[in-house]
């Protein structure tokens, strides 16, 4: 290294805004990729890394074991596209690596979910501080900072924080990583960015409906799910879902309302939900499947004689639904009847009349326009020295960890590429 870049990054100060997951990952790599540059975090609330300790069930669902960044963009309603080019930089391969060298190691769930073998979220909230520490960040808790602004003079460029109490720093460069917090939208807007509007995304689904009443905690392991739109190929997900005292839940849920997230929004959470619920089968192999177990079986009454993978209570109630008396046996099954029963298992139509909830991993979708950042940089082509990572990027990802790589991912990124001497010296009024 030469004396004069030497002098430049002795010159740097860094700041990050917001002590989560992103803003942490983005300090270490950046302290760790130039140790002469003074990083510091500020929080504004006294418990950094909240979301990190209650996410997973206060396990942490680190990343998703998937080492193909084509098919881990697929996770990302919105993003997908930007994400694939930064996966190709670091990854959840790279992730495993980067805490197994801290010595924290992750195992897989058949799902494909990883998790600190610890099963305890403590763990990595623990390696990324002490990662901080040694890395010299510095952090500041209670910190909130309620203004970020452009300093121009003829000798330099910068931008200035604002603590609440008063308190004015400036810094080189700012790495905004605020997640969904409006303060941090309105500092990227303030500076000159779009924000593309948020709603929630990843909720469960409030169904009233007779067919499901009482049968709360009843489980099925490969649901198709198909959200019903005028004009539009319907966004299906396949997967496990549970029936709850609201409606419906589970992995398949979660993840078909990231991908209708919006549409959803715009209908205030009323719509038509197309449910197989034994989704390797259509009305026609389920009718046959009827059909040949009434040869086979003829006396067997229908409300006991349950032939496909489904929880006896749930049959039940589809059978007698259809008009079918508990004695009634195969033999006497009607055809129409066994049309019925085989249309609601396989296309059964629910109404969708609000929205519950996902405590665990609340996520958004919306934030700054993905169009104004260099996602080989995580930089600002709005503003120089601005960087983002995280949530606060019009960027969301499905149930599974895919939401915790994304911010490690941009994190990473940022952190790299801050530390220099930006190479736009001004704002700039539109995209480059």
């Amino acid at each position: 290294m030469t004396s004069k870049k030497r002098t430049i990054a002795q010159r740097t100060r860094v700041a990050v805004i917001g002590g989560g997951a992103a803003g942490y990952f983005g300090a270490i790599a950046c302290a760790e990729q130039h140790n002469s540059v003074e990083v510091t975090v500020f929080e504004g609330t006294r418990q950094p890394l909240y979301k990190v300790g209650i996410s997973g069930g206060g396990r942490c669902n680190v990343t998703h074991h998937c080492f193909e960044p084509e098919a881990l963009a697929e996770g990302y309603p919105r993003g997908s596209r930007e994400l694939l080019g930064a996966f190709k930089h670091f990854q959840p391969r790279d992730t495993v690596a980067w805490f197994v060298r801290r010595g924290v190691k992750l195992k897989t769930e058949e799902d494909g979910r990883m998790f600190p073998v610890t099963d305890l979220s403590a763990t990595i909230i623990d390696c990324l501080q002490k990662s901080a520490a040694k890395a010299g960040v510095a952090v500041r808790t209670g910190a909130r900072v309620v203004a970020v602004r452009r300093v121009d003079d003829a000798a330099s460029s910068q931008l200035e924080l604002e603590l609440k109490g008063g308190e004015r720093m400036r810094f080189d460069q700012v790495l905004l990583a605020t997640g969904s917090s409006p303060q941090g939208y309105k500092f990227a807007e303030i500076l000159g960015h779009k924000i593309v509007p948020c709603v929630p995304s990843l909720f469960t689904f409030s169904i009233k409906d007779p067919r499901l009443t009482q049968l709360s905690g009843l489980s099925f392991p490969a649901v198709r799910l198909a959200l019903l739109t005028e004009g539009k190929k319907p966004p299906e997900q396949i997967g496990p879902v549970l029936i709850t005292h609201w409606g419906l839940s589970g992995p398949a849920v979660l993840k078909l309302s990231a991908f209708g997230a919006r549409q959803l929004y715009a209908s205030r959470y009323q719509a038509d939900l197309l449910v197989n619920w034994i989704s390797d089968h259509d009305i026609d192999s389920v009718l046959a499947e009827f059909h040949a177990h009434r040869e086979q079986h003829p006396r067997r009454a229908v409300v006991t004689g349950c032939l496909l993978p489904l929880p006896r209570r749930f049959w039940e109630r589809i059978v007698s639904l259809a008009g079918v008396d508990k004695n009634v046996t195969w033999s006497h099954c009607t055809r129409a009847a066994m049309k019925q029963i085989a249309t609601e298992l396989t296309g059964g139509r629910y109404r969708i009349v609000g929205k519950g909830e996902f405590k665990e991993e609340f996520v958004t979708c919306g934030g700054v326009d993905l169009r104004e950042v260099d996602f080989g940089t995580m930089e600002s082509r709005i503003c120089a020295g601005l960087f983002f990572a995280g949530e606060i990027l019009n960027i969301d990802g499905i149930t599974g960890g895919y939401n915790f790589q994304s911010a490690w991912t941009t994190g990473w990124l940022a952190g790299r590429s801050m530390g220099t001497a930006s190479v736009r010296k001004s704002c700039d009024s539109s995209v480059q």
